[in-house]
């Protein structure tokens, strides 16, 4: 309800583009740093659910306050604080989800917490777009935003966690160190850096279809079709992702990917960008579910919550270069350039996963027959 709603907002405080940029950079920045330091801390914590009601809890509250804000430098202040719970929930939250259900069922249940993130994305906007036109004013909307973030609060107090039994913390006892995250994570997480190193801002997607004809005014309709479209594939594709092998759909997913980039790269009309917004929508689905699920299965249960807080690291401070990488292609040489760019650098990832499972396959297969014989 409010994210949308803040360029606007702080413009009418007297902030400029670039201070726009800064309260993002440095709330980017802060969360992807506290998730790497809250996964250290969920690998020590018995329950990871006080780490996720702190997360949710700091965020519901200080959200809304927004609408006290006068000055610039409020707006970065809330926002900050609101991405320090943002970064203290996402590890723990995802071990929590990994650590209720089976193996055969990791990917459904990401596929679903995705699909459900996406349709926040969707309902939000369209809520706060309803109050405006209702004639509420800016402060008011952000008032009536404590609303949802109390729900998820209490929503967060009904989950019953599963308390570790003592296979999950064997080689890490009391005192101790957490094992080592795996070499075949440590590989999958340097894979997931490349791809993400070229996985620029889905802003740029917007300014394309701009330049393309797409009406100023139906910008916001387009996004929205855009995350129903990530609706649907996440949930569709969380269940693909337990029955099909999971680094064969994550490539799968990275090609969609690459081809939809150089797509938006040589599209001529305006009609294009709407289906491929959909098709786009399709990437996050075949592989958002499938990349946390893949970490469950690589990571040893004692080192889930590193294993994730490296996951979301990764994913949160790869955007910083692969923004700057795009904007300066972007404006240096051509929006084909740039987006041509990406899909090479996700081309090359989807690659190298893909030859990363072929060895892990053979390897198997050695071992199986060693043993047989």
């Amino acid at each position: 309800m409010i994210f949308p709603l803040l360029p606007v907002f702080l413009a009418s405080l007297g902030a400029g583009a670039a201070f726009l940029g800064l309260v993002e950079g440095l709330a980017d920045a802060t969360s992807s740093l506290l998730k790497l330091a809250s996964g250290y801390v969920a690998d020590r914590a018995r329950r990871k659910k006080p780490l996720v009601l702190f997360g949710y809890g700091l965020a519901a509250l200080v959200r809304p306050l927004v609408a006290i804000a006068t000055a610039p430098w409020h707006v970065l202040a809330v926002r900050v604080t609101d991405r320090v719970g943002k970064g203290v929930r996402s590890a723990p939250r995802d071990v929590l989800i990994a650590g209720s259900v089976s193996k055969e069922e990791t990917g459904r249940a990401f596929g679903f917490h995705r699909a459900m993130d996406h349709a926040g994305a969707v309902i939000g906007p369209l809520v706060a777009t309803a109050l405006l036109g209702l004639g509420w004013p800016l402060r008011r909307v952000f008032w009536v935003a404590l609303v949802p973030g109390v729900a998820s609060v209490l929503a967060v107090l009904t989950v019953r966690e599963r308390h570790s039994g003592p296979a999950e913390h064997e080689g890490a006892p009391a005192g101790a160190a957490p094992p080592r995250l795996p070499g075949s994570l440590r590989t999958y997480l340097a894979i997931l850096l490349l791809f993400s190193l070229g996985n620029s801002s889905d802003a740029f997607l917007l300014l394309r279809a701009k330049d393309l004809g797409v009406p100023v005014a139906a910008l916001p309709l387009l996004w929205t079709v855009f995350h129903v479209a990530k609706l649907v594939s996440s949930y569709l594709g969380g269940d693909w992702s337990d029955r099909i092998a999971r680094p064969k759909l994550i490539v799968s997913g990275w090609m969609v990917y690459a081809a939809t980039y150089l797509a938006f790269g040589v599209a001529t009309q305006p009609w294009h960008v709407w289906a491929l917004f959909v098709v786009y929508g399709s990437y996050y689905g075949l592989t958002e579910p499938a990349e946390k699920a893949l970490v469950k299965d690589l990571a040893p249960p004692a080192a889930r919550g590193r294993a994730y807080g490296f996951y979301n690291f990764i994913i949160g401070v790869s955007a910083v270069p692969a923004g700057l990488l795009t904007g300066w292609l972007w404006q240096t040489r051509s929006p084909l350039v740039a987006l041509a760019t990406g899909a090479g650098i996700a081309a090359v990832a989807s690659a190298a996963l893909a030859w990363s499972q072929s060895r892990t396959e053979r390897g198997g297969r050695a071992m199986r027959r060693d043993g047989g014989g």
